[in-house]
């Protein structure tokens, strides 16, 4: 059990040193990859020399080691028990999936539309949510795995089947309705399933066989109690390994042109905190346990960036406005979903008696 979890006697072990200061290192490793981007401007084109494709192989790396062990904590068993919440499902999907799009779509109009680069790379972030970071969110705000996981499956499966109809829909419809000009939108389900299957397939094979097959030969006591301590801080690593990486990548540009930063920031921000509490106070309604509020709701509030880059470079490519967008995205999301944690804890408090955590 790591030390964000509860054991099982409903006391919170103590948190360790990597934990405690979480939020620090998160922003300490922001600096120093603004840093490396910017005093050495060389070391993006040797990042981006380990890519293929629209798939950088650090990113990737990083992203799988980060949802491993959290997907090897999820009882797979039960997940379609969780799944049979049909009103509390019913109100995820319609916010995820109707109210999300259209709330980016319209902050994109709002905030950029003197921006059509940067407006069309915001659309494209909000058509699909998150599928990978959604995971450690949800760990670190003790939210119901089994239910995070049966949600990002879903998730997954819609993105392959509907995210380029949703892209033409926002882009080449929508857009003209309100007096700007569209583009023209071809991305396959081909390449959408692709990135869908390194940064969700990988990590989750890799869950389910290394799961049931120690427990098989070892027991789950010695599963829960010596395999999962010793994993548990690769999600927090590699997470902090990422951040360098992605902000590297375009540190010379943020210092360059921050005021462009902060004009993608700014809606990004208002999505995450509307969606977040939106599908807090919807479930909570719904009569959601805290547990599940948590996993509903950073489910919401989070978004596939890793899709949209690959979209966004593969359809505008690597240098374009929309790439851009894309990559401040996650920049963002990374501060935003760390106080929206901070929120989850205190909604706990405050909106949640003892006797109804799980």
């Amino acid at each position: 059990m790591t030390a964000l979890e509860q054991n099982t006697k409903g006391k919170k072990k103590k948190l360790s040193f990597l934990d405690r200061y979480l939020t620090l290192w998160i922003f300490l490793a922001m600096a120093l990859g603004i840093g490396i981007g910017y005093f050495m401007p060389q070391s993006s084109g040797w990042i981006n020399s380990f890519s293929n494709g629209s798939v950088n192989l650090p990113l990737a790396i990083g992203l799988i080691l980060m949802m491993y062990p959290p997907l090897t904590k999820v009882n797979f068993a039960l997940i379609p028990k969780v799944l049979s919440q049909i009103k509390l499902l019913s109100w995820s999907f319609f916010i995820t999936w109707i109210v999300g799009p259209f709330l980016m779509f319209s902050l994109a109009i709002l905030f950029l539309r003197d921006y059509p680069a940067y407006m069309n790379g915001l659309i494209i972030i909000g058509l699909a949510p998150c599928i990978a970071m959604v995971i450690v969110w949800n760990e670190l705000a003790e939210g119901n795995r089994e239910l995070v996981a049966g949600l990002v499956g879903i998730n997954s499966l819609l993105q392959v089947f509907f995210f380029s109809a949703y892209a033409y829909f926002y882009i080449e419809i929508m857009l003209p309705l309100f007096g700007i000009h569209g583009q023209s939108i071809d991305i396959s389900m081909a390449e959408i399933a692709k990135t869908v299957g390194i940064y969700l397939g990988i990590p989750f094979v890799a869950a389910v066989i290394s799961r049931y097959a120690l427990i098989s030969l070892k027991g789950l006591s010695w599963f829960q109690t010596k395999f999962l301590p010793v994993v548990s801080p690769i999600t927090l690593i590699s997470l902090l390994f990422t951040i360098v990486i992605m902000f590297s990548l375009k540190g010379s540009m943020i210092v360059s042109i921050p005021f462009d930063v902060l004009r993608i920031a700014l809606p990004l921000v208002i999505y995450f905190a509307i969606m977040f509490v939106l599908m807090f106070f919807v479930a909570k309604k719904a009569g959601a346990n805290y547990s599940d509020n948590a996993a509903l709701s950073f489910t919401a509030s989070g978004n596939n960036f890793e899709l949209a880059i690959a979209v966004s470079i593969g359809v505008f490519g690597i240098n374009s406005g929309e790439a851009f967008a894309g990559v401040i995205g996650p920049l963002v999301e990374v501060p935003a979903l760390i106080a929206l944690v901070q929120l989850a804890f205190y909604f706990r408090k405050k909106y949640y008696s003892k006797a109804s955590l799980n």
